[in-house]
C-alpha cells in the first residue's frame, strides 16, 4: 500500500467495492484533488490516521456511486419537495447544537439524524426500519467514545440524535469537516473562495433521500444546522428559498478558543504533530474572514436572518427556540413546548462532564481576539 493518497486510486477502489461505475456529472474532481493535495502535503498523517482517511474518502466516493444508482432505480426521490424553514450557523461553540437539537424536537419540523448523515441511503434488502444502518451507527458511536473520551463534553453524539447535515456535504468533498479534522490550510483556503452553488444542490438531493425513505416527514420543514453554512450564506439563500437564517450570537474571545480546542483533539486521531498554537491562529482568522463575509451577504437580505445570543441560549433555551419557531412561521403551541422540556430533561440527564480551556493555548489572548472580532461584537453583542 502507498504511504500517500491518491484519487484515481481511491476512485477505483470504490468502484470495486460497489459493483458500480457511474458517478455522474465528474465537477466532484476538483474538490477532492485540492482535499488529496493538502492532505499529502500538509497533514502529517500518522500511520493510522492514514488508514483512516483512505477508508473515508472511499467510503464517500461508494456513496456518491450509491446515489447515482439509487436515482437510476427510483427516480421519483428526485421529485421530493424538500423545504428548509431554518439554517443555524453562525461561529463554531456559540449554542447553535443545543438549539438544533431543540428545535428539532417541534413536531413542526424535521432534523437529519446522526445514523442517517452516516449511511444515508439503504443497504440492499434494507427495510424501512433500517437495523443495519443503525446498528453500524452504534457500534461507530462506540469506537468513536473509546477511541476519544475526552470529546464527550465537547460534543455530545448520539447516534439516534439530531446531526449537522454537513456530513451529508462531505461525500462532495466541499467541506468545514475536512480542515476541521486535518490541518489542510491549502484546502482551506480554496473553500473559502469556491463556489459551492454544485455542493449545495447535491445535499438538497441527499435530503431528498432522507425524506423519500421516511413519509412522516412530508410536511415538516427542515431544521438545518452547521457552522460550514457561514462560509456560504449566499448559496444557503438560494439554494433554499423559504430557509431564514438563524444566526447564533457569542463572545468570539469564547468561541474561538473553544473551537481551537475542539479542532486540535479532533486532528490528532489522524495526526502526531497537532501544533495548538497554530490551529488557534489559523481559526482566529478564518471564522473573522467568514464573518466579514457573513455581514454582506446579510446586508443585502436582512429579512431572511434571525438572531440568537448564547447568553440567551443558555438562560432559557425553550424560550429561545419558541421564539425561533415564531420568526420561521411555525407557531409554538403546547406540543412543542412538552417536546422541548421532554429534550431539555434528557439533554441534562445525559450531559457529560466541562470543556476547559484559554485562549493562551492556542498562542491567542483575550485582548488580541477582542480586538480582530471588534467589528462584529460591536453590532451582534
Amino acid at each position: 500500500m502507498t504511504t500517500a493518497l491518491n484519487v484515481d486510486e481511491l476512485i477505483e477502489k470504490a468502484s470495486a467495492k460497489t459493483g458500480l461505475t457511474d458517478f455522474g456529472d465528474d465537477w466532484f474532481r476538483e474538490p477532492l484533488d485540492v482535499l488529496v493535495t493538502s492532505l499529502n502535503t500538509e497533514a502529517a498523517l500518522s500511520p493510522l490516521g492514514l488508514e483512516l482517511t483512505r477508508r473515508r474518502l472511499t467510503a464517500l466516493l461508494n456513496d456518491r456511486l450509491r446515489l447515482r444508482a439509487l436515482h437510476r432505480e427510483h427516480p421519483e426521490v428526485l421529485d421530493v419537495e424538500v423545504r428548509v424553514a431554518a439554517e443555524i450557523c453562525g461561529l463554531p461553540r456559540t449554542g447553535s447544537t443545543l438549539l438544533h437539537r431543540l428545535l428539532a424536537a417541534s413536531p413542526k419540523l424535521t432534523a437529519a439524524r446522526s445514523w442517517e448523515v452516516a449511511y444515508p441511503i439503504p443497504f440492499p434488502g434494507e427495510g424501512p426500519d433500517a437495523p443495519e444502518r443503525k446498528r453500524r451507527a452504534r457500534e461507530r458511536t462506540r469506537v468513536f467514545a473509546e477511541f476519544s473520551p475526552d470529546f464527550a463534553p465537547v460534543h455530545q453524539v448520539v447516534w439516534d440524535g439530531p446531526e449537522e447535515e454537513v456530513i451529508l456535504l462531505d461525500r462532495t468533498f466541499v467541506s468545514m469537516s475536512f480542515d476541521t479534522f486535518y490541518w489542510v490550510p491549502g484546502y482551506g483556503d480554496w473553500l473559502r473562495a469556491a463556489d459551492q452553488g454544485r455542493a449545495y444542490a447535491e445535499l438538497r438531493e441527499w435530503l431528498q433521500v432522507l425524506q423519500w425513505q421516511d413519509p412522516a416527514r412530508a410536511n415538516r420543514p427542515w431544521v438545518l444546522k452547521s457552522p460550514h453554512h457561514l462560509t456560504a450564506v449566499d448559496t444557503v439563500l438560494n439554494t433554499f428559498d423559504d430557509c431564514k437564517v438563524v444566526m447564533t450570537h457569542r463572545s468570539p474571545v469564547n468561541a474561538v478558543p473553544s473551537f481551537a480546542s475542539m479542532v486540535s483533539m479532533i486532528a490528532k486521531q489522524h495526526s502526531d504533530e497537532v501544533d495548538p498554537i497554530r490551529v488557534g491562529r489559523y481559526w482566529s482568522d478564518r471564522l473573522a474572514a467568514a464573518l466579514r463575509d457573513f455581514a454582506a451577504a446579510r446586508a443585502a437580505r436582512p429579512e431572511r436572518f434571525v438572531d440568537v445570543r448564547f447568553t440567551d441560549t443558555v438562560r432559557d433555551p425553550a424560550a429561545v427556540a419558541r421564539r425561533v419557531l415564531h420568526e420561521i412561521g411555525a407557531t409554538p403551541d403546547a406540543a412543542d413546548d412538552a417536546a422541548f422540556e421532554a429534550f431539555l430533561a434528557r439533554d441534562r440527564a445525559e450531559r457529560h462532564g466541562s470543556h476547559s480551556y484559554t485562549p493562551h493555548d492556542f498562542g491567542l489572548t483575550e485582548a488580541e481576539l477582542a480586538e480582530e472580532f471588534a467589528f462584529y461584537t460591536e453590532v451582534y453583542l
